[in-house]
């Protein structure tokens, strides 16, 4: 797809399909202000998000496939576009306890446990309880035990596009039984448009004095550590490829970017901002606003090129940016982190809202 003012749509015929007894589809949503961005309710994926640049031509900026049958089969990369649970991130060697009880999670990010396990949240069909011209209500119950974790838990999630050309994620989960919830986004954006280069002439900006190390196996140490004289201080705009393959371990134990950063927040629960994602050539800015106290910028340091997009053009290293709004990784097997741990009771809520423009 090369830069047009015209807005192209995948047919919903696509992503006509059923799994375990539920429906799939491709549902399309406008801010009337200029963004339309198509989803499925397979995972809660963002399948395509056009978006104007500065002269108002338009390109889709998120990597995803164009059938449910490529999705379905995982045809390159798993985690395109969808909603991330019940724990986003890494959980260490797919464990943890809650009141002398030991969980065992299944392990599939060498010893841990990532985004939700072998089936999180990402590959089941959420039902779709109302649907209108700029917003999509989702909702799901995971039962107790599912990918090893305890009690049954109902979500609600809602889609929206807003008039201020923002893309407004709600979440919402209610639990019989305590556990750990850590929902998050997963979309990979490219402000040049899907497959259209990388991301290294970006300018970010992360909202962040401190981020917390890990090991060699991306488990967070239980620092959290000043981003001052460090590769990770991006308090001003900094060019990502300028530093991302600087001698420095915690880069190499990432292959490049792939951390969380612990947000400057004011407010305790409020929505505030995040990070700052700028692409000269296009004029397009993503901001990321959040409630959470965490956001990890991934890089893409491992995708080469081996699967393509959905205009038919490879995937290749740093291709696309993901900035997910969570809480921190390993929370469950650190107490001194932010608590992920939900009762019966209670209500986990979260926001983060996408917002574009142009300068």
């Amino acid at each position: 797809m090369n830069a047009n003012n015209k807005i192209e749509l995948l047919k919903a015929e696509a992503f006509d399909a059923s799994l375990d007894g539920k429906k799939i589809a491709l549902y399309t949503l406008e801010s009337g202000n200029g963004i339309t961005m198509q989803v499925t309710n397979f995972g809660g994926r963002v399948v395509t998000l056009w978006v104007p640049d500065k002269a108002g031509n338009y390109e889709d900026i998120v990597v995803g496939y164009e059938n449910i049958d490529r999705y379905l089969n995982n045809t390159g990369e798993r985690f395109l576009g969808c909603v991330v649970g019940r724990y986003a991130n890494r959980i260490a060697n797919g464990k943890f306890t809650i009141d002398n009880v030991e969980y065992t999670l299944p392990v599939n990010n060498a010893t841990n446990s990532l985004h939700g396990g072998l089936k999180g949240l990402d590959s089941v069909v959420w039902d779709v309880d109302k649907v209108s011209g700029n917003e999509i209500h989702f909702s799901y119950t995971s039962p107790d035990g599912e990918e090893g974790y305890p009690g049954t838990v109902k979500y609600k999630m809602v889609y929206t596009l807003t008039p201020d050309n923002e893309f407004k994620i709600a979440y919402e989960a209610e639990t019989d039984k305590a556990t750990h919830v850590n929902l998050s986004h997963h979309s990979y954006f490219n402000l040049k448009g899907e497959g259209n280069g990388d991301i290294l002439d970006y300018m970010l900006t992360i909202n962040a004095d401190k981020y917390t190390p890990y090991n060699e196996v991306n488990i967070p140490t239980g620092e959290i550590a000043s981003v001052k004289d460090t590769p990770f201080d991006f308090l001003t705009s900094y060019r990502i490829g300028e530093r991302i393959d600087n001698d420095n371990e915690q880069l190499k134990f990432g292959a490049g970017y792939d951390h969380n950063w612990v947000i400057n927040k004011e407010m305790k629960d409020g929505v505030e901002f995040a990070a700052s994602v700028y692409e000269p050539s296009s004029g397009r800015v993503m901001e990321v606003w959040t409630d959470q106290p965490g956001i990890q910028f991934y890089a893409s340091n491992w995708f080469d090129g081996s699967f393509n997009g959905k205009y038919g053009k490879p995937i290749n290293r740093r291709a696309a940016i993901a900035l997910e709004t969570q809480k921190y990784p390993d929370t469950p097997n650190k107490p001194e982190f932010p608590s992920t741990r939900l009762n019966p009771g209670e209500v986990y809520k979260q926001t983060c809202i996408y917002k574009f423009l142009t300068k």
